[in-house]
């Protein structure tokens, strides 16, 4: 989607270069691979770029163009009504929600969130901190049952981010202090210097991974987009891609012929859609461990995938078909 808007040359320009990822063990001796190892199953065109970055890259194409209104939100649809939190109200012709995991645009129009969304078993934690670890460009990794992180350096020189995803069978408070508390409490001494900054750090972002089921997420004059209609859970793969394809292709559909145009967006998007809900339980048991058992086994394969050949590689990697089956079936 990027290469058709005409982008693709500053988005690899302003791509992070996190190209390794050193598993750090307590006690043992790091285990560094390349990142493109590691991604060999998914895709050969890899691109990663912070979300900020991006949406500025896209604003800045567009804003010529488009009615942006920033801090403002959606708080009531009537029928082709919608009012907005700045005080004004808009006639639309569409209504698209792409307004996340919990959007508020869905529950307005669909109905509360509790009867679509599905908790995958797991909690996601993101914050900024300052190069605690000392590794500089390299992303760092700790394992430990029920907890994957990682620590990845951003554009700015000295400036880490750490991600955590959780594994716990039931639901706890959305607090930081819980989510604290899972984390610190599994991961022990070695994540002591990143965990330190989780509750001071000004931008910490968590939330449970969970994904919207919907049988259909269109009515005549509003329809969804990305995680606020479906996707494979946050940071668990794809979501980002599902929702730009899903986005491409709505506009081919509108532009094509508006009458029937939510109707062939949503059939041209069920059958990803309905990969994508495989692939967040996937990667989940792939990358956090259940027990000690996996914590050792995922040291070994991070030691061997350099070594293996590359279409094994590719195979051990590829999470089941993963991301890059889910859009296999699209055709833009």
């Amino acid at each position: 989607m990027i290469e058709r808007m005409g982008l693709l040359a500053e988005v690899e320009a302003a791509r992070t270069r996190n190209d390794s990822i050193t598993l750090l063990r307590e006690g043992r001796r790091p285990l560094t691979v390349q990142t493109k190892d590691l991604l060999s199953g998914i895709t050969t065109r890899h691109v990663e770029i912070m979300r900020g970055t991006l949406a500025a890259l896209l604003h800045e194409r567009t804003r010529d163009d488009v009615d942006y209104r920033f801090g403002t939100v959606i708080e009531a649809v009537d029928g082709i009504t919608a009012a907005l939190s700045d005080g004004t109200t808009i006639e639309a012709d569409l209504i698209v929600g792409a307004d996340g995991l919990h959007s508020g645009v869905r529950r307005m129009v669909f109905g509360p969130e509790r009867e679509y969304r599905h908790f995958l078993g797991a909690y996601l934690a993101v914050y900024t901190l300052p190069d605690v670890l000392g590794t500089g460009p390299t992303v760092a990794a700790f394992t430990a049952p029920g907890v994957a992180a990682t620590v990845y350096p951003t554009l700015t020189p000295g400036v880490s981010r750490a991600l955590f995803l959780v594994r716990t069978p039931t639901e706890v408070p959305r607090e930081p202090a819980a989510i604290r508390a899972l984390i610190g409490d599994r991961l022990g001494r070695q994540a002591e210097p990143v965990l330190d900054h989780f509750g001071t750090a000004g931008d910490l972002y968590f939330d449970d991974i969970s994904q919207i089921r919907m049988n259909s997420w269109s009515t005549d004059r509003v329809t969804l987009v990305g995680d606020a209609g479906y996707g494979p859970g946050p940071a668990v793969g794809g979501g980002t891609s599902l929702a730009a394809a899903g986005a491409y292709v709505l506009a081919g559909e509108l532009e094509r012929d508006r009458a029937g145009a939510l109707r062939r967006y949503e059939s041209r998007l069920a059958g990803p859609v309905r990969h994508s809900r495989d692939i967040g339980p996937s990667v989940l048991n792939a990358i956090v461990p259940r027990d000690r058992a996996q914590v050792w086994v995922t040291a070994q394969a991070t030691r061997l995938i350099p070594h293996l050949p590359g279409a094994v590689r590719r195979r051990l990697t590829s999470f089941g078909g993963g991301p890059a089956a889910m859009l296999d079936g699209l055709t833009v």
